[in-house]
């Protein structure tokens, strides 16, 4: 039998890419775009491999067998049933084994010219490791450093809009990034999907241009970023992003009033900083929580927790913060992108030495 197996630089040849490992597999990370065919749900491969290991190796691969067949006829009759007579389909499973052999197997005797990636998602996701490894020092990249409050996300999304290349790691973990930072009803990725995420948006970049990035830490809610984005980006060219304290109160306020909907849950967060302020000061927090006072809790949040963070912290992390280009940046006003592209002249006029 001819040769089945193609490397991960040919998937850009096929037609459609066919994930066939579980529901649960698949959404942890997958490749993009790919196609959820799954040949054995959540719950047939636990009994499978049960059987394998508490039974006997034949009498899981025979139970196995059985189901992988029926779950093919039932894409068959349902998720291929409309694909052309010729079809390319390529397939991959966990490491390029018997679930995507199968599948690969079968397509190509019914007559459509499928192909099994050779090592299956694993080759896939040790590709992803070494583009992150990599790829993110090719980029020159601009941080907006400031304290929390400032409008650093909003002037990324102006900056986008006005045309620039941005790289906004907050929508990509699916956090903002604080300890108060999660997102309403939206849990964060896997990393292993941030990864996924992160090497796509690199691979869409151009070199020539400058790439925007908000200023992080290692982490981002449970999140980690790979080490050879944060040194390139901790190491270039920075615009301090400065906004009032009326602003930065009033942006607050509206990005974080979701927490209020659920006075319990934002009181447990608070208690979360017992360590970082004194259980006095938190149960003072908590206890503007229980009277609503919402513009009192983030002045106080700003003047004694985040601010004083940000001096600790952007110091030690940003070498060319000492020369910034200061922006005052009114976060809350309707002419973000006007103010986006103001800066974006500045810029253009302005040589921003990284040493």
């Amino acid at each position: 039998m001819k040769n089945l197996l193609v490397s991960l630089e040919k998937a850009g040849d096929f037609d459609e890419i066919i994930d066939v490992r579980t529901p649960l597999e698949f959404a942890e990370d997958h490749i993009p775009g790919a196609t959820n065919a799954p040949v054995l749900s959540n719950e047939e491969r636990v009994l499978v491999g049960t059987t394998y290991k508490q039974v006997s190796p034949f009498e899981g691969t025979r139970i196995g067998a059985a189901l992988v067949a029926r779950n093919i006829a039932h894409h068959l009759e349902t998720t291929f049933a409309d694909r052309p007579r010729n079809w390319r389909p390529l397939i991959y499973c966990w490491r390029g084994g018997k679930r995507s052999g199968s599948v690969t197997t079968l397509f190509n005797m019914i007559g459509w010219q499928a192909r099994q990636l050779d090592g299956g998602y694993k080759t896939y996701r040790r590709d992803t490791l070494d583009t992150l490894g990599t790829l993110p020092t090719r980029f020159t990249y601009i941080a907006l450093v400031g304290p929390t409050g400032s409008g650093k996300t909003r002037l990324l999304a102006a900056l986008n809009q006005a045309g620039a290349q941005t790289l906004d790691l907050e929508a990509l973990a699916s956090h903002r990034g604080s300890l108060l930072g999660a997102w309403a009803g939206v849990p964060q990725p896997s990393q292993k999907h941030f990864d996924t995420l992160l090497a796509t948006a690199l691979r869409a970049f151009d070199p020539a241009r400058p790439v925007f990035v908000e200023a992080e830490s290692r982490r981002i809610g449970s999140i980690s970023l790979p080490l050879a984005l944060l040194d390139t980006f901790h190491q270039g060219a920075c615009v301090e992003v400065q906004s009032s304290q009326e602003d930065r109160a009033a942006f607050l306020l509206h990005d974080y009033a979701h927490l209020f909907d659920d006075p319990e849950s934002l009181k447990g967060q608070l208690q979360r900083m017992i360590g970082l302020h004194s259980r006095e000061r938190v149960a003072g927090w908590q206890h503007l929580v229980d009277g609503n006072a919402r513009a009192e809790l983030a002045r106080e949040l700003i003047e004694r927790h985040y601010d004083p963070a940000y001096a600790r912290s952007s110091h030690q992390h940003f070498v060319q913060l000492p020369r910034a280009l200061p922006l005052l940046f009114r976060p809350n006003d309707a002419d973000v992108v006007d103010q986006a592209k103001a800066l974006l002249a500045q810029l253009d006029n302005r040589t921003l030495v990284v040493t």
